[in-house]
C-alpha cells in the first residue's frame, strides 16, 4: 500500500488552497479517492476539478467511511469529534485538522479510538513541519541557559488573505446541518471551560483555532508548560497575553491579537537564553510559497553575530502530507500526534481559567 486512498472531509477554504493542491501534486502516495462536504453543490463542483468519480462524492462523513479508503483528511468545521471517531472505528487513519477538538474529554475519546483502532492518528499542525521551524528547533534544543520565550501572534482578518484566491462556496447547506453543527460545538465549548463569561468564550474561539499553532509550536520546543503564572483577556475577547512557566525557571509571554484592518500578518516566536537568541516568523497559514526566516544571534568570544536565514520554500502544508503518508506506510509515528494535541487544548482550557480566576465576575 504505497499509494493511499484518501478521503476529504471538508471542501472549504483551507482544502482548495493547500491540501487538495498538494494530494493532486503527490500523486506518487496518494489517491484521491472520495469527497465530502455539506453543500452538494461544492462537492460536485471540486470533484470536477479534481476527477473525484461521481458515486465518491457525497454529503455525510458516514457515506465517505464506507467508500474504500485508506485514510481520510478531517478539515471541516469544528467540531471533528465524531467524524474522527467513526472514522478510526472503521479502521481509517486519520489526519485531522487542527483544532482536534476543543475538550480533554473529546481528546480522549479521539486517543482512545486511536489506539483501540491500531491506526495512524495525525493533527494538522502544519508549522511544525515547516523547514524555518525545524531548523530553529535544533538550534533551540542546542541552547544550554533558556531564560525568556516570546510569542507574538498578530492576526489580521482572513478575508484578506483569501481574497488572493479564486475560492468556491455555494449556499445549498442545509438549515437543519448549520444547527446542528452550532448546537456541537456550543456543547463542546462548555464541556471545555464551562459557562464562562462572553469575552472568554470568544478569546477559547481564537486559542483552540488560531493560537494553538503557537501553543504547538512552543510544545514542540519546551513540552507542556509547567503551569500557567498569569492570562490576561481584553478589548472584549479579542485579544489575550499569558505568562507560562517552563522548567529551569525560564517563562515566556504568548500574545494574540486581533488587528483585522491591518493587512499584515505577524507571528514570530523567539528564544533567548544568556549567550545565543533564536527566532522565527511564520506566515499566514494560506500563503503557498512564503519561507519562515530565521534569526540565530550570538558571540565569538567578544565579538557578536547574527545571521539570517532562510532555509528552504517546501511547503509546510505538503511536507505534513508527505510524513503522514510515511506514517501510514512505514509505521512512523507522528510528529504532531493526538498525545501532544491534548496537552494543547488542556493549556487553552487552562489559559482561560487562570483569567476567571483572576478576574472572579
Amino acid at each position: 500500500m504505497d499509494r493511499i486512498r484518501i478521503g476529504v472531509v471538508g471542501c472549504g477554504a483551507i482544502a482548495q488552497i493547500q491540501h487538495l493542491p498538494h494530494i493532486a501534486e503527490l500523486r506518487d502516495r496518494y489517491e484521491l479517492a472520495g469527497l465530502c462536504d455539506a453543500s452538494a453543490k461544492l462537492v460536485d463542483f471540486i470533484g470536477e476539478l479534481y476527477h473525484v468519480p461521481e458515486r465518491s462524492r457525497v454529503s455525510r462523513y458516514e457515506d465517505l467511511l464506507a467508500l474504500d479508503l485508506d485514510a481520510v483528511l478531517l478539515c471541516f468545521a469544528d467540531p471533528k469529534t465524531d467524524a474522527a471517531v467513526a472514522a478510526l472505528d472503521a479502521g481509517k487513519h486519520v489526519f485531522i485538522e487542527k483544532p482536534m477538538c476543543y475538550s480533554v474529554r473529546e481528546a480522549d475519546r479521539i486517543i482512545g479510538a486511536a489506539e483501540a483502532s491500531g491506526k495512524t492518528l495525525m493533527v494538522g499542525y502544519m508549522k511544525q513541519h515547516d523547514p524555518g521551524y525545524r531548523f530553529a528547533r535544533d538550534e533551540v534544543l542546542a541552547m544550554p541557559d533558556i531564560r525568556f520565550i516570546q510569542a507574538n501572534h498578530l492576526h489580521c482578518g482572513n478575508d484578506r488573505h483569501l481574497s488572493e484566491y479564486t475560492l468556491y462556496a455555494f449556499d445549498d447547506i442545509p438549515g437543519e446541518v448549520i444547527e446542528r453543527t452550532g448546537a456541537l460545538r456550543e456543547r463542546a465549548v462548555r464541556d471545555a471551560i464551562g459557562d464562562v463569561p462572553e469575552a472568554a468564550r470568544r478569546i477559547f474561539f481564537s486559542l483552540s483555532g488560531s493560537m494553538i499553532h503557537d501553543i504547538s509550536s512552543l510544545r514542540g520546543l519546551f513540552g507542556p508548560p509547567d503551569r500557567v503564572v498569569s492570562a490576561e483577556i481584553w478589548r472584549g475577547g479579542s485579544s489575550v497575553t499569558t505568562v507560562l512557566a517552563y522548567e529551569n525557571d525560564a517563562r515566556c509571554v504568548a500574545t494574540w491579537t486581533s488587528l483585522p484592518e491591518l493587512h499584515d500578518f505577524r507571528e514570530t516566536l523567539e528564544v533567548f537564553g544568556a549567550g545565543r537568541r533564536v527566532g522565527i516568523r511564520f506566515p499566514t497559514g494560506f500563503d503557498r510559497g512564503l519561507p519562515s526566516p530565521v534569526t540565530v544571534q550570538g558571540m565569538d568570544g567578544e565579538q557578536p553575530w547574527k545571521k539570517e536565514l532562510v532555509v528552504n520554500k517546501q511547503n509546510a502544508f505538503k511536507l505534513e502530507l508527505i510524513h503522514f503518508h510515511d506514517c501510514v506506510v512505514n509505521g512512523k509515528p507522528p510528529i504532531t500526534d493526538g498525545y501532544g494535541a491534548r496537552q494543547d487544548h488542556a493549556l487553552c482550557r487552562d489559559i482561560v481559567h487562570a483569567y476567571l480566576r483572576a478576574n472572579p465576575s
